[in-house]
């Protein structure tokens, strides 16, 4: 049985509770983070809380200090003697009414810890019918509302694939459910820029520090017709793109590009834990 923090304090997974008038469940009214865990420790605090904070000012939220969730995921990891695995921080609008106005008891932040993601080496993707808004009040948020990441991931696994793949309404590629796209064109290594209305992932970033990988905006057909291409998240770290609607991409998998995007960010995470 494990242990999560709320608001402040630790307690057995078999007696925390969460209201069920909390503004999550409700609405959907919340932001979360996830963060790996390397050896024991959070991978990339730092970066996380920063998008946690920009999440919650999105959102219009009231967001817990960073400074102290820092030590809370320590306390988290540490409880549930988590070496390789995974964080989730998320933070709700708190009890509220029945409808769309918060109340007035303020957030409530949640601390949880689970095992690692078990990602096949590389990933079947299939592009959705339904585009992202880059111009929604969330766009570009990484808020709790996913029921249009479920909609689109069952959709994608109906037919065989592993993720799903947006375009955006100006008909460009955006990204997954839950993660990144990189693609590898002519020797360059290219992805949509947050204008296209994707998340600012923190692998995508730490990939795009650490490769050189340029921003750009891509046609949504510009995926199947690539080199070669990858997926970037904080559980799947690089994992190559196999296919897209069922076509074999044309070259080898993972692809020069893509395997050493991987090296990189592997090497990374060996030399700096809080990048």
């Amino acid at each position: 049985m494990g242990v999560v923090w709320i608001d402040g304090r630790l307690e057995d997974e078999a007696e925390a509770r969460v209201s069920p008038f909390d503004h999550g469940l409700l609405t959907g009214d919340g932001v979360f983070e996830t963060l790996a865990v390397y050896g024991g420790s959070a991978f990339a605090v730092r970066r996380h809380l920063q998008r946690l904070v920009r999440s919650c000012m999105g959102l219009r939220l009231p967001c817990p200090d960073p400074a102290a969730l820092r030590p809370a995921l320590a306390e988290v990891v540490k409880a549930n003697g988590v070496v390789e695995g995974r964080l989730r921080i998320t933070v709700t609008g708190g009890v509220s009414p029945l409808g769309s106005d918060r109340g007035a008891s303020g957030p409530m932040t949640l601390i949880a810890a689970g095992p690692e993601s078990a990602w096949p080496p590389a990933a079947d993707v299939a592009v959705v019918p339904w585009p992202r808004n880059e111009r929604g009040a969330l766009s570009g948020l990484k808020t709790i509302s996913y029921g249009e990441n479920v909609v689109a991931l069952a959709y994608a696994k109906e037919r065989g694939a592993g993720e799903a793949i947006f375009a955006n309404t100006r008909g460009e590629l955006c990204e997954g459910t839950g993660s990144n796209v990189f693609l590898g064109i002519g020797g360059r290594l290219v992805t949509p820029p947050l204008s296209s209305g994707c998340l600012a992932g923190v692998t995508r970033q730490l990939v795009v520090e650490t490769t050189g990988a340029v921003e750009e905006e891509l046609a949504l057909g510009a995926l199947a017709e690539a080199d070669e291409a990858f997926l970037a998240s904080t559980t799947r770290k690089v994992q190559p793109i196999r296919s897209v609607d069922g076509r074999a991409m044309p070259g080898p998998v993972p692809g020069p590009l893509t395997a050493a995007a991987a090296e990189a960010f592997d090497d990374l995470v060996r030399r700096d834990l809080d990048p």
